[in-house]
């Protein structure tokens, strides 16, 4: 019963996405360098690390791409932290970083890219999600390690947040892209009983800053730029 559990006991997780990205060109920048945050993505990382500002948040690491570095600095600053870093935190491997992925555009309407799609339930394209949930349960458990009846921060990308949430909430790992429930700047929040999660929470302190079309379950719209690689 959560009524007997020590504070002690109790540690929390937040796992947040980076905020929004300068990409005019709709590119699926992955695991590439040189993505930084945009104007409208700093106020992002701003808000949420206001949100946060009186939580007992005593560890934050981020994946080591520049956006999501970009994003976990003013958590860190809020708290007098120093920023750690998390390679397993890092962005899914994906065949099509580099290229446009549109709706009716880009990579897709390339017949040799075709072969690419043959298996939705592994997937072909880029990192097998099971790979993505044994990395990102481990950087869950280093967090949950370093911030011990506290609370962490370890921010990193849409596509691990929501497997691995997955996995814990025992759902299957292959999905609908346009159903995850991981907005720009969300935090995605595992409450752990000592070594065991004991229940997930999701919340979006910036939601009012996200552009419409990148909400969660938003229909893709022709010529806005994509959240893809996020």
């Amino acid at each position: 019963m959560m009524g007997d559990m020590s504070s002690e006991d109790i540690t929390v997780v937040h796992l947040m996405r980076h905020g929004e990205v300068h990409n005019p060109d709709g590119v699926l920048y992955g695991r590439r360098p040189g993505y930084h945050l945009s104007d409208l993505g700093r106020k992002m990382a701003d808000r949420v690390a206001e949100h946060l500002a009186e939580r007992d948040i005593t560890h934050v690491v981020a994946s080591p791409l520049e956006r999501a570095q970009e994003t976990a600095l003013p958590i860190a600053g809020a708290h007098g932290l120093e920023l750690a870093t998390d390679e397993r935190l890092i962005e899914a491997a994906n065949v099509f970083e580099g290229k446009t992925f549109g709706v009716g555009d880009g990579a897709l309407k390339k017949p040799g890219n075709w072969k690419y799609l043959t298996n939705p339930f592994r997937p072909s394209w880029g990192e097998p999600y099971i790979e993505q949930v044994v990395r990102m349960m481990a950087a869950l458990g280093a967090a949950r390690d370093a911030a011990r009846g506290h609370e962490a921060v370890a921010v990193s990308h849409q596509l691990p947040i929501w497997i691995v949430r997955s996995f814990a909430e025992r759902r299957r790992l292959w999905h609908d892209p346009r159903r995850r429930q991981c907005t720009l700047a969300s935090l995605t929040s595992f409450t752990f009983h000592g070594d065991k999660i004991i229940s997930v929470g999701y919340s979006e302190p910036a939601r009012d800053l996200v552009p419409s079309h990148l909400l969660a379950g938003a229909k893709p719209v022709k010529g806005k730029a994509k959240a893809f690689g996020a």
